[in-house]
């Protein structure tokens, strides 16, 4: 029968009206605790004034969570106008996010702020590797000039020596003015080979102390232990990791060949031809500026390829920025779907609860609505109805009267109801459908 089954389920809501307090306490007390230890890893200040702060606001917040939806619980159920329910809704939806602002983000911190603040040291490691890999790439850059540098540099040597030995560039050996140009220019180049080996040692030297620091870096983020700590020594290498940064790109040999290749042809001082008769001298002035062209020619490709090293992306400065476990638990929050979810359903699975005693409590009275007048009046109401009629007749005299007057009443809303089949439709019209 519909009767009974409506019973049941009024029996079902009161069976689970204890249990129903006692899931909204729990979550409530959850939430709260979960808060508490992500408002500590956000507060500064001495430890006992953060300990009452954290208790003072993840007391508020279990109180608040718990009021909210005991209000829900107990109000929303019964409100059967269309209205009604639309403001209750936006109520909740409302409650609902102010609850994820003061509470579900901190539940987030204290289920996965450690982890995400791991990741955030570990994305730093990867940004400041690359950066060491591109400081090191551009200061080595220089690096492959030094096989046309060496060239140069044994073109000119082997030139002064078959210049010294058989005379191959003006036909009369010795060393005379066309052999010290090129020994110059020879030495010259044997400066920048120089130089630029020099330059190697202190780039390799750099970049082993950026590799050490790195492989710190890698240590902390993965140790075991709390991450407080490991942060701050973390703090501590990255300082260290910039400074090496910094002095590699300040060791780039490319500036001092830029300026080595504008001296060869800027400042091409040939030697005056020492000849002893003229046709010597002649042919000296010949070979020399032949070697100037050559001079020049070369600075032109050495000042090309060191415009082309200078004009490499240099390595931004990049600076760290220690985050919390609140704040890398938001930076991150999408690589921490699950802790969110999790943090999310302690304080919104009330609402579901809310929504099943709204739908038993549809249930419950569209089956009431089904049954006869009979079956859905009491006894008591019975009784009540009684002497409420006899009342009536006992003041009216008349039958007559006493059904003007209980149809008179019949339009107001009242809880009576009347034993005159004439007005007995009328006795439910005001209730909610």
């Amino acid at each position: 029968m519909a009767l009974g089954a409506s019973q049941r389920l009024n029996d079902g809501v009161a069976a689970v009206e204890t249990m129903t307090r006692f899931a909204l306490a729990v979550l409530a007390l959850a939430s709260g605790v979960y808060t508490y230890l992500g408002v500590r890893s956000i507060l500064d200040g001495s430890p006992t004034a953060v300990f009452f702060a954290a208790i003072i606001y993840s007391a508020s917040v279990s109180v608040g969570i718990y009021a909210f939806w005991s209000y829900m619980a107990r109000f929303y159920p019964h409100v059967t106008t269309h209205a009604g329910r639309v403001a209750m809704l936006g109520v909740m939806a409302l409650g609902a996010a102010m609850i994820i602002a003061m509470s579900s983000w901190l539940n987030a911190a204290a289920l996965a702020g450690s982890a995400a603040l791991e990741q955030h040291l570990a994305e730093t490691v990867e940004d400041y590797t690359a950066d060491l890999d591109q400081a090191h790439q551009n200061a080595l850059a220089a690096q492959s000039l030094l096989p046309d540098i060496q060239r140069a540099s044994e073109r000119f040597a082997q030139l002064a020596a078959s210049e010294r030995q058989s005379g191959a560039l003006t036909g009369t050996t010795g060393s005379g003015s066309v052999v010290q140009l090129l020994s110059q220019m020879s030495a010259q180049m044997k400066d920048l080979e120089n130089g630029i080996n020099a330059s190697r040692e202190q780039v390799a030297m750099l970049f082993n102390q950026g590799q050490k620091r790195l492989e710190t870096m890698r240590t902390l983020v993965s140790a075991p232990g709390a991450v407080t700590p490991r942060a701050d020594q973390f703090s501590s290498e990255v300082v260290a990791l910039t400074g090496v940064i910094t002095s590699l790109g300040q060791t780039s040999i490319a500036p001092s060949i830029r300026r080595a290749a504008d001296d060869l042809s800027l400042g091409f001082i040939a030697p005056v031809a020492d000849g002893g008769d003229a046709d010597l001298v002649t042919r000296q002035d010949q070979v020399m500026e032949t070697v100037r062209a050559s001079v020049a020619a070369q600075s032109k490709v050495l000042s090309d390829a060191a415009d082309e090293i200078l004009g490499r992306t240099s390595v931004a400065e990049r600076r760290f920025v220690p985050l919390s476990s609140a704040e890398a638990v938001l930076r991150y929050a999408a690589d921490f779907i699950p802790a969110w979810a999790g943090a999310i359903s302690i304080d919104l699975l009330p609402g579901v609860l809310v929504f099943i005693l709204a739908t038993v409590h549809g249930a419950i009275r569209r089956q009431e609505e089904k049954l006869p007048f009979a079956e859905r009046i009491t006894a008591a109401e019975l009784l009540q109805a009684l002497e409420v009629q006899r009342a009536v007749m006992a003041n009216g005299g008349q039958n007559g009267e006493a059904g003007d007057l209980v149809e008179m009443e019949g339009d107001e809303p009242n809880n009576i109801t009347s034993l005159d089949p004439r007005v007995r439709v009328k006795d439910r019209s005001h209730e909610d459908r």
